[in-house]
């Protein structure tokens, strides 16, 4: 699965905690398109630079290193609670009721684990480039801005998984059909659907 998924909201505790993630996550995620304008923007002022003028941006290769950090983490959280990251369902997609949730959360708690244990030794990554001020090789950038974006956004990813294991617990203990605060699996054709309905809804608004 890889198309973002149907996310339902509720009044209950854990569907607000949701949504007020959300909104910080959408927030980060914007800064990572922002970082995606501004390396473009970058990339084509070196090229016209060296084109035209023979001058090309100082220390360029050092500002696209700095800036993948951003551009790779800041949405990673954004797309975990859309289920935009590409997964395997074969199986899971066949598990109905309190089996699925369970399945989810056990899925859910293992992620958290694998993302603490990377937020600890990210962090140590950060402390130490910070500690001896370790920099770019060409215009001496300091490197830890950059590595410090990577255990705050593996933070933020954290909190989200935490959300999804209260809410895939809620739904085993509820036995829900429809849980609030995860992305629902939806089969090939539901996915293929809401994809024509985007396209359709484009050229329609292009027509008018």
């Amino acid at each position: 699965m890889s198309a973002n998924a149907t996310v339902l909201s509720d009044a209950s505790t854990v569907s607000i905690m949701d949504r007020l993630l959300f909104r910080f996550e959408s927030l980060l995620n914007l800064l990572g398109g922002i970082a995606i304008f501004l390396l473009v923007l970058l990339a084509t002022v070196n090229v016209l630079g060296r084109w035209i003028f023979s001058l090309p941006i100082d220390g360029y290769v050092d500002w696209v290193e700095q800036a993948m950090a951003f551009i790779a983490f800041l949405g990673i959280a954004y797309t975990k609670r859309l289920g935009g990251h590409i997964r395997m369902d074969i199986l899971v997609s066949h598990l109905r009721g309190r089996l699925l949730w369970l399945t989810e959360l056990l899925s859910a708690l293992l992620m958290l684990f694998v993302t603490l244990i990377l937020i600890w030794g990210s962090t140590l990554h950060f402390w130490r480039a910070y500690d001896i001020g370790d920099s770019s090789l060409d215009i001496h950038l300091p490197t830890w801005p950059a590595k410090l974006v990577v255990p705050f956004a593996l933070g933020v990813l954290a909190l989200r998984l935490i959300l999804q294991v209260w809410a895939y617990a809620r739904a085993a203990l509820r036995g829900d059909n429809e849980p609030v605060a995860v992305p629902l699996i939806e089969s090939a054709a539901d996915v293929a659907n809401k994809e024509a309905e985007a396209v359709l809804g484009d050229l329609r608004g292009d027509e008018r």
